[in-house]
């Protein structure tokens, strides 16, 4: 059986989902990982790249229906 997409974020990506879905801004994501807001942006970009998902809004749907963050 395939593994679920998300499994193959890095660590780093997987903090950033997180916060994203908590509904976190990228200034905030950035200060609270101690990096700039270009370096979180690049991380939300790959993973979203790599879960084929194009806007915050199907990225939150993603994390309920995986029910990754409860």
């Amino acid at each position: 059986m395939d593994k679920p997409a998300h499994e193959s974020l890095s660590d780093r990506e997987y903090q950033v989902l997180r916060l994203v879905v908590a509904g976190e801004s990228l200034n905030h994501i950035a200060a609270e990982l101690s990096l700039s807001p270009n370096t979180v942006s690049t991380h939300k970009h790959r993973l979203m790249r790599k879960l084929n998902i194009d806007s915050n809004a199907e990225l939150i749907q993603y994390a309920i229906s995986k029910q990754l963050f409860q």
